[in-house]
């Protein structure tokens, strides 16, 4: 089914005006260079580990000459091996994302027969975006929380918890369900759901290796290598402190993007802001939160699982705008 033509929509107050198209194409290019970002920290991961592993092997200390062919040889290994790894890692997700992702969130699918206000509602808003009705599940916990995942229009899934669908009105669920689906229309999910395992990744190997060099430090391998393998240990403990950091922040910034402009398409949808704005105040105005939630998809979700960011928030540090301002900017949309 054809996707629905985007039109421009105007927003009154000091944000000026959005065009959909062009924020829609902004957002898959500014997603391809952070999705880049994560590739090559993955590759100098790498590279600190094939150094690691170079050290160790060298029979003797570096001399006056610089690296030798040996230990560059390893670093370049390294790099090419996380590349490989990274794309491999890439291609999961494009398969199997969807999957991987309600595993992680302990999601379980929902027929219309258990859950028939939620499948139509959702069936409402696949014919107001011209998109294929995608796979529903429910997260059985009291908080408030919805999500989208997947790899496309094709392999979407929409999530809700079951404190969100007992709690929200029709029009509130409306809006949080456009909401979902406004993610998937602008292809937001495949990249979310690229990032939450290119980050998984790196965070597991920054794990590991620094599990692992800090036993080795401990342990004296270092010393009885020679100072070499000891500069190398260090190094790769640093960085396996820098690198999941540094994945995180760039998961956060794809989130935040997005969900200014997943809230309007919301809007565009439903043709009803009121819907989504009372839904936001009741996400916003509730305390329960979800239990052990996986910090590596946290950025799908409409409001943060973990922890929630208030008007004081660093931008860098948050994987959603303040529930206030996104409130805010809602009620400045206009026709």
């Amino acid at each position: 089914m054809a996707r629905p033509s985007v039109p421009e929509v105007r927003l009154s107050g000091p944000q000026g005006n959005t065009d959909f198209a062009a924020a829609i194409a902004a957002n898959k290019r500014n997603t391809f260079w952070l999705c880049a970002i994560l590739i090559v920290i993955g590759m100098a991961l790498g590279a600190v580990i094939g150094g690691l592993v170079g050290a160790f092997l060298l029979s003797g200390p570096i001399g006056p000459n610089g690296l030798p062919r040996e230990l560059i040889a390893a670093i370049i290994i390294g790099a090419g091996a996380m590349l490989v790894i990274s794309l491999i890692a890439a291609w999961v997700a494009l398969e199997f994302g969807g999957s991987i992702v309600t595993g992680l969130a302990g999601a379980n699918t929902v027929s219309e027969a258990q859950e028939p206000k939620l499948h139509h509602v959702v069936e409402e808003m696949c014919i107001a975006a011209g998109l294929p009705k995608p796979r529903i599940v429910v997260i059985d916990t009291p908080a408030l929380n919805a999500f989208a995942t997947g790899t496309g229009s094709n392999k979407a899934v929409v999530g809700v918890t079951r404190g969100l669908l007992d709690t929200m009105d029709r029009d509130e669920l409306q809006g949080v369900i456009a909401h979902e689906m406004s993610h998937i229309a602008n292809d937001d999910i495949l990249y979310a759901t690229m990032v939450a395992v290119l980050v998984g990744l790196i965070v597991l190997i920054c794990d590991i290796a620094r599990r692992t060099s800090y036993r080795t430090m401990r342990f004296g391998g270092g010393r009885r290598k020679g100072g070499a393998l000891l500069i190398a240990m260090i190094i790769l403990l640093i960085f396996s402190i820098i690198a999941p950091i540094a994945a995180t922040l760039v998961r956060m910034a794809i989130s935040r993007q997005r969900e200014y402009l997943a809230d309007a398409s919301s809007v565009k949808l439903t043709r009803n802001p009121q819907g989504l704005i009372a839904a936001l105040k009741k996400i916003g105005a509730s305390t329960v939160r979800m239990e052990s939630p996986n910090r590596a998809i946290q950025h799908l979700f409409i409001d943060n699982p973990i922890q929630r960011f208030g008007e004081q928030a660093s931008a860098l540090m948050a994987t959603h705008p303040p529930v206030g301002k996104r409130i805010e900017r809602l009620l400045n949309l206009g026709a």
